[in-house]
């Protein structure tokens, strides 16, 4: 059974499953589900514990020897497997499957793993994991939810929140949960309850915020050319690729235009550029936002991006990366004139 993080409680208060598969790549949420997990086995009298690292080298015999096994002393167990790369093998897979086939009786097994992949999602130790118990799901809150989350976090410790400092908050935090929990923690201490404002927030809380590639493109094709800036300058700031960036926006461009010119499904373009989640729905939003000649039109920006940033055009890498965001968004950049029949405002 699949849950969400926040649906986990619930869960977990009618009862252990005898088997939980926790992925997914955002640390704090997979931290505090597992978290949840052993707290409510020691609760139900799980005083044993056992933990598997599992790497290139390891043995999934003893595993297999421990589903077999009895309690050393008795008492019910937990078993926790931390499988970061979600790869298991051919010998991990079929140890696992034959596990969650038939769970031991006084055995909850907990496995740990990183985000997995489409394929990986629809493999068989997966499913059977699935099927055996609950399977949480852990993916990273989005820009536009993060005030949400962050103003249920705040509730939950006595705080409340203007939306200027729940906007603020979720700028520095974008993308690093953990620390916009500390920050939250820290908050707590110093105001001891009631409510914040932005002038609160901006003296005690730090600029936390981490961003990829895809962040940036994400932004430019949901048209937030501030977002963009914010960042395009913190990647540049933290030494990101450059080439990468591109990548992101060149990819999401050339779907755009497959798109809104007739020449391929949604589906196809955004798979046949690589795109999925986030950046994919945004790109597919964005395709019917211009004309087919204004995506032409950023096409031969991204070459002139990628001239610059192999040195061959004038231009500094980072500097023509924001303006082909910027342009994506929807503002033309100085030179840029808009496209006939574009409905946007480049």
């Amino acid at each position: 059974m699949q849950v969400r993080p926040e649906q986990l409680a619930g869960r977990l208060e009618k009862g252990l499953a005898p088997v939980y598969l926790v992925s997914g790549d955002e640390p704090l949420q997979l931290l505090e589900a597992a978290d949840a997990i052993r707290g409510a086995a020691r609760a139900a009298g799980y005083s044993e514990r056992e933990v598997f690292d599992v790497d290139a080298r390891f043995d999934w015999q003893r595993v297999a020897a421990s589903a077999s096994s009895l309690s050393l002393f008795g008492d019910h167990r937990l078993v926790e497997l931390r499988l970061p790369s979600g790869k298991p093998g051919q010998e991990g897979a079929k140890v696992l499957s034959a596990w969650c086939g038939d769970p031991p009786s006084d055995t909850v097994l907990l496995i740990a793993c990183g985000r997995l992949e489409p394929a990986q999602r629809r493999a068989a130790w997966v499913r059977a994991a699935d099927a055996a118990g609950v399977w949480v799901q852990v993916w990273p809150v989005n820009a536009s939810d993060l005030p949400r989350w962050i103003d249920a976090r705040l509730r939950a410790a006595g705080l409340s929140a203007t939306p200027e400092a729940l906007a603020l908050l979720a700028e520095r935090g974008e993308g690093n949960l953990l620390a916009v929990r500390q920050e939250i923690d820290k908050l707590r201490l110093l105001r001891g309850g009631g409510s914040l404002g932005a002038d609160d927030v901006s003296e005690a809380v730090a600029d936390s915020a981490r961003h990829d590639v895809f962040d940036l493109a994400t932004a430019a094709f949901l048209g937030d050319p501030a977002r963009v800036v914010r960042v395009a300058r913190r990647l540049e700031q933290e030494g990101a690729e450059p080439t990468l960036a591109l990548w992101a926006l060149a990819g999401g461009t050339r779907a755009a235009a497959r798109i809104r010119g007739g020449g391929s499904t949604p589906r196809d373009a955004l798979r046949g550029n690589r795109l999925f989640g986030n950046l994919a729905r945004a790109v597919e939003q964005a395709a019917g936002r211009g004309s087919a000649r204004r995506w032409e039109r950023l096409l031969v920006h991204c070459a002139r991006v990628d001239r610059a940033i192999k040195g061959a055009g004038p231009g500094s890498a980072w500097a023509e990366l924001l303006d082909l965001g910027i342009a994506i968004a929807g503002v033309s950049p100085p030179g840029m004139r808009r496209a006939p029949g574009d409905r946007s405002s480049s």
